[in-house]
């Protein structure tokens, strides 16, 4: 089995790439989808997150702009919120990858590869990547977000020059629909023919 870490900052369009690894029958684990089930109504994690951070949960499971407000901006409660994150997660992906132990190919989606050390437990890495423009107006464009905000969270996560350098493939995503989807189809053609031989 090969692990392709899929990641991207902010806006990118990580989640169209990811479902495109997914129409092409490869499967994917999608870290921010186990963050939400966590932390979704009667979540694993929504009594613990209440606990460290009164108030930031309700019925619905956990507000996540009110946690977003209390540790953006607050490394020590980003710290704290990550101790009971990113365990839980780890099991997670860990049943995911026992469940599709015989697939040549898997895609584990971790928004956060290069910021948490997750490209050590990965054997490619896949960045999405769009000029800065595109970024920000996609960014901008999503309730309740501010220039503020976003700069924000763009402060906690490895400049996309970075990560680009870093990566061993680069998915374009500022252009044509086509053009990103040609770039999945390459990289998993190119990925299973090595596995194959």
């Amino acid at each position: 089995m090969i692990k392709l870490g899929l990641t991207g900052s902010i806006g990118m369009g990580k989640s169209t790439v990811a479902h495109m690894f997914v129409e092409e029958g490869v499967p994917v684990f999608d870290a921010d989808a186990a963050v939400h089930r966590l932390q979704g109504p009667e979540g694993a994690l929504v009594a613990q997150i209440e606990s460290q951070f009164p108030g930031t949960t309700g019925r619905h499971g956990v507000n996540r702009t009110a946690l977003s407000e209390c540790v953006l901006g607050a490394p020590d409660a980003l710290l704290r919120l990550e101790a009971l994150v990113h365990p839980a997660v780890a099991r997670e992906r860990k049943a995911f990858l026992r469940t599709h132990s015989d697939a040549p190919l898997v895609v584990l989606d971790i928004p956060l590869l290069f910021e948490k050390g997750g490209w050590d437990r990965v054997d490619k890495i896949a960045v999405v990547s769009a000029p800065a423009d595109v970024q920000r107006a996609r960014v901008l464009a999503r309730p309740g977000m501010t220039a503020e905000k976003f700069e924000r969270i763009l402060a906690l996560q490895t400049p996309d020059v970075e990560k680009r350098a870093r990566a061993d493939f680069v998915i374009p995503t500022g252009g044509e629909i086509a053009t990103t989807r040609a770039a999945v189809r390459a990289i998993i053609a190119g990925l299973t023919d090595s596995a194959d031989s």
